[in-house]
């Protein structure tokens, strides 16, 4: 990455750093110099992703917590800045994807989700902010959101609503911290090639959105990046998605039928592709 040098030596902290987009960003910081602290809680895990920083030749510290344990993420975030000397970037990554006609959705699924998806996410801001205000050049933090915070579809009408939440928190964050150091931003990804993506596939998700035309983690990788180095306040994945979206808002039943015309479409394509494959 050619301006991946303006992070060497920087403290950089992911937060579900086990697997998906936070294991492919974790490695990717480390392979440019950065010093990367590793929060998850599967430690095992977190573990190989240390030892893969390693070999790039990076440095990186395994501070297993749970985001939703307030002590937990004040612990892990304290570690780094204690190893590190300073807390510089903060990917706020973690979450998980549980699928859900709403008119099934069962009340603990979307509280597991919330506890996760927005009051893991909520603590983790706060313990950055809190420690990037003792810090003259403050910091930044990256919030991994969705497009599906900009849309409701199904069948993730439960996650809609939490990444909903978290784009809200997001920018009233920003709105606060106007006129200080401390940049806020928003990383907005379609749908990725994870382990959560595939877990979800066989509960209805792939009616919506074909595998075959899943994204690779490393575009949402290279957004993190760019969001961080030129402070860019919102950026989609893939680029321009999400104002699609904001100008669907202006119709949404012109929307809707255009969504269910596209749900269709991306089956299609899918198939014209594994055709082409074979």
């Amino acid at each position: 990455m050619i301006w991946g040098s303006e992070f060497r030596g920087k403290s950089v902290v992911v937060t579900g750093a086990s697997s998906g987009i936070g294991r492919e960003t974790a490695i990717a910081f480390g392979a440019v110099g950065a010093q990367v602290t590793l929060v998850a809680r599967r430690r095992d895990q977190l573990a190989e992703v240390a030892g893969e920083i390693t070999r790039c030749g990076g440095t990186a510290l395994v501070a297993d917590a749970d985001v939703t344990d307030g002590a937990a993420v004040r612990a892990a975030l304290a570690a780094a800045q204690a190893r590190f000397g300073r807390l510089d970037l903060v990917v706020n990554n973690a979450g998980i994807l549980i699928p859900a006609k709403v008119e099934e959705q069962s009340v603990g699924d979307l509280e597991r989700m919330l506890r996760v998806n927005v009051f893991g996410a909520l603590l983790v801001m706060q313990q950055a902010v809190a420690i990037m205000r003792t810090q003259e050049e403050g910091g930044c933090i990256v919030n991994v959101a969705s497009l599906a915070g900009r849309r409701g579809v199904s069948p993730l009408g439960g996650y809609c609503a939490t990444k909903f939440a978290l784009v809200g928190l997001t920018e009233a964050l920003r709105m606060e911290l106007h006129g200080t150091p401390i940049h806020v931003a928003l990383v907005m990804p379609g749908v990725v090639e994870t382990p959560m993506v595939e877990q979800a596939s066989g509960s209805g998700l792939a009616e919506l959105w074909p595998n075959a035309l899943n994204m690779p983690p490393a575009w949402v990788v290279w957004a993190i990046f760019a969001a961080a180095r030129f402070r860019l306040v919102e950026i989609s994945v893939p680029p321009g998605a999400a104002t699609l979206e904001k100008l669907a808002a202006l119709v949404p039943g012109v929307a809707d039928s255009v969504l269910h015309w596209g749900a269709a479409a991306t089956h299609v394509i899918a198939d014209l592709l594994g055709r082409a494959r074979r």
